[in-house]
């Protein structure tokens, strides 16, 4: 999430729904972003007020999931009457390959029309979110380059910065090398950035920094989220084990614009998750 302007005072006076007491205080902390599949049971329910309460709780960034040629089932232009309402902007949206699994919105069918409707609502970022299944293998890997580069071809034409995200399969040796390096070096840099998912780093047992320093300025977006100590699943940022301190000390070096809370599952309402990730990134200066 871009860093260059702080919102000072965050109180209770915002909308009257800030109950942490530590937000009661003065702190720094910039407009804190999410991805949306953190509420995604809550989002299927209820579009816009889960919405409103994520607003409400300090969220007012978005990167979207899902999207099919409809945004949640409402058109591009609904949906941004919605956001507008809301007081939220959508900065980057996931999407998968339609290799295998078909569908629109995919990087192989709809694609000129995604980028439309994204441009349309002023996002900056267009990501390959993942790869099913039966797309990681050798075969799929070898031709994953070529539709990468097309799609940020496609993205750039409408002022929109393509990105691929990783999980922690990508490291696994696929055939004589490994997946999320052979994509680095075969896509431009220009074309084709890298969205860093903290969480799966950790889970695969490599270290982003490394990677930030090998490839600077190729990782403008993070997404920060924790891992439990002993289970090794997922928990709220700064109740696991990730040293963001560390990561966020090479922020320059890496080019990160963008970070998004993301929580893929939670052991209590995911809103409360997000809550207390909230109160743990107020306590910084990231």
């Amino acid at each position: 999430m871009e860093r260059r302007k702080f919102l000072q005072g965050l109180t209770l006076t915002a909308a009257g729904l800030y109950t942490s007491p530590l937000l009661a205080k003065s702190v720094n902390i910039g407009p804190l972003a999410v991805q949306l599949y953190t509420i995604r049971d809550a989002v299927a329910k209820d579009l816009e007020g889960s919405l409103s309460k994520l607003a409400g709780i300090g969220y007012k960034q978005l990167e979207l999931f899902g999207y099919n040629g409809t945004f949640f089932g409402k058109t591009a232009k609904e949906f941004k009457t919605i956001l507008d309402r809301t007081g939220l902007k959508v900065v980057s949206s996931h999407h998968t390959t339609g290799l295998e699994v078909k569908g629109k919105g995919t990087l192989s069918d709809g694609w000129d029309k995604a980028v439309e409707d994204l441009h349309w609502l002023g996002a900056e970022f267009m990501v390959c979110s993942y790869l099913q299944p039966n797309e990681r293998t050798t075969k799929h890997y070898e031709i994953l380059p070529a539709l990468l580069e097309k799609s940020g071809m496609a993205t750039k034409k409408a002022g929109i910065q393509f990105a691929y995200h990783n999980h922690d399969f990508e490291f696994q040796k696929s055939g004589d090398f490994i997946p999320y390096d052979f994509i680095l070096k075969n896509t431009s840099a220009d074309l084709v950035k890298m969205e860093s998912d903290l969480y799966w780093f950790a889970k695969a047992g490599q270290d982003p920094v490394a990677y930030f320093e090998k490839h600077p300025g190729r990782f403008p977006l993070w997404h920060v989220k924790d891992m439990e100590a002993g289970s090794g699943i997922f928990t709220e940022v700064g109740n696991g084990t990730i040293n963001f301190d560390r990561i966020f000390a090479v922020r320059k070096t890496a080019g990160l614009k963008y970070w998004f809370v993301e929580q893929d599952q939670s052991k209590q309402d995911p809103f409360e998750s997000l809550k207390i990730s909230r109160d743990y990134l107020a306590k910084k200066n990231f």
